[in-house]
């Protein structure tokens, strides 16, 4: 009899067993995705980079040590390839403050009806968090990671994490409110 667990699954690729990547593929590529296109804010980018994850993970499952969660050794991978996507990008002379400011005149009475949503300006609010508050808010609250897993994930220690996330919330907090958002919902 065999399992479906992660672990037993990272083994079955590892030998060479493509149903079980693909079971492990269809199981954790939404998450993976959106964490990444957190990141990157690209569409093709986040799916080159998510591509990317699960070739290493086909090529390197073997080298899987049991030490972490699989999902935590996925979002791992996938945010260095998320993060090499953007050092690429700046190399080819994208500058990410310069094209976040050029404005959008092209909005639909649909978007605007969305940005007037607290959801809408919540996200706004979560875009002038810095990277690394955004990225441990994202982990954290967005896809349920553990401050351990987050420092695992991140290569940071967890008082680090616990730091971040202290700063984050009181920033965002400060930006919620200033575009006139208490903190309840209705």
């Amino acid at each position: 009899m065999t399992t479906n667990s992660d672990e037993d699954l990272l083994q079955r690729i590892a030998a060479g067993d493509r149903l079980a990547m693909r079971v492990l593929f269809s199981r954790h590529q939404l998450k993976i995705h959106r964490f990444v296109l957190r990141m990157v804010r690209d569409e093709a980018v986040a799916e080159d980079a998510v591509s990317d994850t699960f070739l290493d993970v086909w090529r390197d499952a073997g080298t899987f040590s049991g030490r972490s969660q699989v999902t935590t050794w996925l979002m791992s991978i996938a945010r260095f390839k998320a993060l090499s996507a953007l050092r690429r990008r700046r190399d080819l002379g994208l500058d990410e403050e310069w094209a976040a400011g050029i404005a959008d005149d092209a909005d639909t009475p649909e978007v605007i009806s969305q940005k007037a949503d607290k959801g809408a300006v919540i996200r706004l609010c979560m875009e002038r968090l810095t990277a690394e508050h955004r990225e441990v808010l994202d982990l954290v609250y967005y896809h349920e990671t553990s401050v351990e897993e987050v420092a695992e994930i991140v290569g940071i220690p967890e008082g680090t994490v616990k730091t971040r996330l202290f700063h984050a919330r009181k920033k965002l907090a400060e930006l919620l409110q200033a575009a006139g958002i208490d903190r309840g919902w209705p």
